[in-house]
């Protein structure tokens, strides 16, 4: 099996950035594995965020595009979003259907409002995988999500975007 690639983590900091972190609390251990590396990611480039639930994977995109417009009327924008949630697959077809809604409509709000985002929507055979791919100290794929918003933060910054 070929080694993940992870994000390069510059240490060039963010002071000040505010993101946005939306999580589909469906699996609490799961859930707070994923937290807690997307947090530190974002602790680590000096950014700040907000955290907000959402009851499942298939709601994270909308919430995210209520809580931006909400925020950019209040004249403070976030600087990018990050997804996290997990989708397990079941018996029925309703996997496919949440995986693949979910991602799309995340791309679609990326694409459309030039948004950081970092897609940390996990989509699994079962709990074990979820389990490896949420623990920060195996592939951390909350703080790989962090981590890729900020390096598209970054590049918005260097596009001359913000």
């Amino acid at each position: 099996m070929a080694e993940p690639q992870r994000v390069p983590d510059p240490q060039e900091s963010v002071q000040g950035a505010h993101f946005l972190v939306i999580e589909a609390r469906f699996y609490d251990s799961i859930g707070a594995l994923q937290l807690e590396g997307a947090t530190q990611a974002l602790a680590a480039a000096q950014a700040k965020w907000s955290v907000v639930q959402a009851p499942g994977a298939l709601e994270i995109p909308a919430a995210a595009a209520i809580l931006l417009d909400a925020a950019e009327q209040a004249g403070e924008p976030y600087a990018g979003v990050i997804a996290l949630g997990c989708v397990i697959r079941g018996e029925t077809y309703h996997f496919e259907i949440v995986a693949g809604e979910s991602a799309r409509a995340l791309m679609d709000l990326a694409v459309a409002r030039r948004l950081p985002l970092g897609n940390g929507v996990l989509t699994v055979e079962n709990e074990a995988q979820a389990l490896v791919r949420a623990d920060k100290a195996q592939l951390d794929k909350g703080g790989d999500a962090a981590r890729a918003a900020l390096a598209m933060f970054r590049l918005k910054l260097q596009a001359g975007h913000i």
